[in-house]
């Protein structure tokens, strides 16, 4: 610590000096009073004696042809030492005037004070620091031997004055000098005191407050002074002995702390370890669980169970891009709040901006204005907390939008953020394998050309209708459509004229048939359309339907075909009426359609018994043939007549 400007050796110099100067000071002034008193007390007397001395010449014999009194005059007129400390002696008829004096010019005057010390009873002294006054009045008994009456009760005043005498000078002088030389020795002994003092107590001491206070400010390293054996050595010897302890303590801090650091950077590598094997964990489990079904719906909702459940978020939906190029909504957790089906244009709120920059979206606050998601007033959904968009992106291609959302402002952390980025990319994956998987199971299922269910497919929902039906005791009509003169159009115009009025006509009869029914490729040129729950008077006022839509919709540029038109001929058969089984009722369908085509083609014909027996008729395959996936469509051109 650093010595101030009061320091320990100024206060022993103070509390040394001081009481000593006032102590002296006290002593010569005590004593000058005393000498002062004494001197006073002294003249006081002198002046009485003086004065009585004075009284009593009166009382001298008088010498014959003398004066009177003449012998009071000699004496005031001596130059005794009794005198010479005297500086007025008067003494003063009753009316006021002067009748002896040591001035003589005075004598025969009025004196200037004579009412006050005519007014003067018994005798009096007063004494002060400049000299003393007697006043004694003269007359009484020892006058009367000269005087008689009234007269010699009152014969006038005296009056001795007696000035500051010379031993009060010179005690004074004494006293004076005495107190110089206090002073002077006093200042002699504070400055020695002082000297001794900073260098044997001051200077030490703040060498050691100097040491003090680097080590305070962290200086492990100074050592206080320690020469010699006073306390103010063994002080800085105890004080080395300390900073050499706190610097062996500092060294294994250091150590210590250096220690605990890199076991904090292993504790720290090995928590982010753990957070990654967390991750990586929880990335496994995704990819294991998506990858489990191909079916879309379910693995969309694989994807909400698995978000709310492992990575703990209450508010969820998926988005996925529909033909229109709309976000659509498909799947949303808390369910049941109608937000399936809402759709969001690309660059609106927070899911659009994520699919149009495919890049994450973060909105730790929505409640802050700069932060605005537009949900347009979808009922249940959260105006408040944090929200995270990512967008679902596979090879460049975007699928759609994952939303991340909790009730907690700024919840989701920069860690989160990545994780939930590679489980949207799992998700991407996965959405594209379930739709590589939709693909490849329709185009199994698909007829190329025209796009409408292939014989597999057909005969699959064949058989679902027929279980249906004969389990329900429902009817189920069959209507087997047949391009005419099909072979001369290919000869005609070409096979890829051909290849187009299949597709049209195929288009037709799927604009025109019902949600429930089954429009699907038999072969070549032949198409079967299921009618579940329909008579057969129905069917066939719908075959015949079918029929004239065709030759009004269907033309060719080049003329060649009877009536300039692409026509069709259609059986009908129904269940149960005709055929209680499915290769009955198709054979009974086919039976029905060679009829037509043998009567004239453009018709409709019912199925009616005897007709399946037709002597000029080829008989259908009773049994659907196992095509593999793969298996083009039956190439057009080849017609049954």
């Amino acid at each position: 610590m650093a010595l101030g400007s009061e320091t320990i050796g100024r206060k022993l110099l103070w509390s040394i000096a001081l009481p000593g100067l006032v102590v002296a000071l006290l002593g010569v002034g005590h004593f000058s009073r005393e000498a002062r008193q004494a001197v006073r007390e002294g003249t006081h007397l002198e002046a009485l004696a003086l004065a009585e001395a004075v009284a009593n010449t009166f009382l001298l014999p008088q010498v014959p042809g003398a004066a009177p009194h003449g012998a009071v005059a000699e004496v005031l007129s001596s130059d005794t030492r009794l005198f010479r400390s005297v500086e007025d002696v008067r003494i003063l008829t009753p009316d006021g005037r002067i009748r002896w004096s040591r001035r003589p010019a005075e004598q025969g005057h009025p004196h200037p004070e004579a009412a006050r010390l005519s007014a003067t009873g018994p005798e009096t002294a007063r004494s002060s620091d400049h000299g003393t006054e007697v006043v004694r009045p003269l007359g009484g008994p020892e006058c009367s031997g000269c005087h008689t009456g009234q007269a010699a009760q009152r014969m006038g005043v005296l009056q001795v004055r007696l000035g500051e005498p010379a031993l009060h000078r010179q005690l004074q002088t004494v006293f004076q000098d005495a107190l110089g030389a206090m002073v002077l020795f006093v200042g002699i002994l504070g400055l020695v005191t002082w000297l001794s003092l900073r260098f044997v107590l001051t200077a030490p001491l703040k060498r050691l407050s100097e040491a003090m206070g680097r080590a305070a400010d962290g200086d492990l390293l100074v050592r206080a002074e320690s020469r010699g054996t006073d306390e103010i050595s063994r002080l800085g010897a105890a004080f080395n002995q300390m900073l050499a302890r706190l610097t062996s303590m500092k060294v294994e801090e250091i150590d210590t702390h250096r220690d605990l650091q890199l076991v904090k950077e292993k504790l720290a590598l090995k928590d982010e370890l753990e957070e990654r094997l967390t991750e990586l964990s929880l990335l496994f489990d995704v990819a294991r669980s998506l990858n489990t079904t191909l079916e879309l719906d379910e693995l969309l909702s694989r994807i909400t169970r698995l978000v709310v459940e492992r990575l703990h978020i209450p508010d969820f939906s998926i988005m996925l891009l529909n033909e229109e190029g709309m976000l659509e909504v498909k799947h949303a957790w808390p369910q049941g709040r109608g937000l399936e089906g809402h759709t969001f244009a690309m660059g609106e709120g927070a899911c659009g901006r994520a699919a149009q920059s495919r890049k994450a979206v973060y909105l730790p606050d929505l409640t802050d204005p700069t932060s605005i998601f537009a949900r347009r007033g979808l009922r249940g959904g959260s105006e408040h907390g944090t929200l995270l968009a990512v967008p679902m992106v596979h090879a460049d291609t975007l699928l759609g939008v994952i939303n991340f959302q909790r009730p907690e402002t700024a919840s989701i952390s920069a860690e989160e953020i990545e994780l939930f980025t590679a489980v949207a990319d799992q998700a991407a994956t996965a959405v594209t394998n379930a739709r590589l998987h939709a693909e490849t199971v329709k185009l199994t299922l698909t007829d190329a050309l025209t796009g409408v269910p292939n014989r597999r497919h057909l005969f699959q929902r064949m058989d679902l209708e027929l279980a249906r039906a004969q389990r329900f005791g429902v009817p189920l009509a069959l209507l087997m459509v047949d391009v005419d003169h099909f072979k001369r159009l290919n000869d005609l115009a070409g096979h890829r004229a051909g290849d187009e009025t299949l597709r049209r006509v195929s288009e037709v009869l799927r604009t025109r048939a019902r949600k429930v029914d089954t429009l699907g490729r038999y072969g070549g040129e032949e198409f079967v359309l299921l009618l579940p729950q329909v008579s057969k008077a129905t069917a066939v006022e719908v075959a015949e339907t079918l029929r004239r839509a065709v030759a009004d919709a269907v033309t060719l540029s080049r003329p060649g075909l009877p009536g300039g038109h692409v026509t069709v001929s259609i059986g009908v058969a129904h269940f149960p009426t005709d055929a209680t089984s499915q290769d009955t009722l198709v054979d009974c369908a086919d039976s029905a359609l060679y009829c037509s085509k043998r009567t004239g083609r453009n018709r409709v014909t019912a199925f009616e018994p005897g007709m399946e027996v037709h002597p000029g008729r080829e008989r259908s395959i009773s049994t659907p043939p196992a095509d593999p996936p793969a298996t083009p469509p039956t190439p057009p051109g080849i017609a049954k007549a």
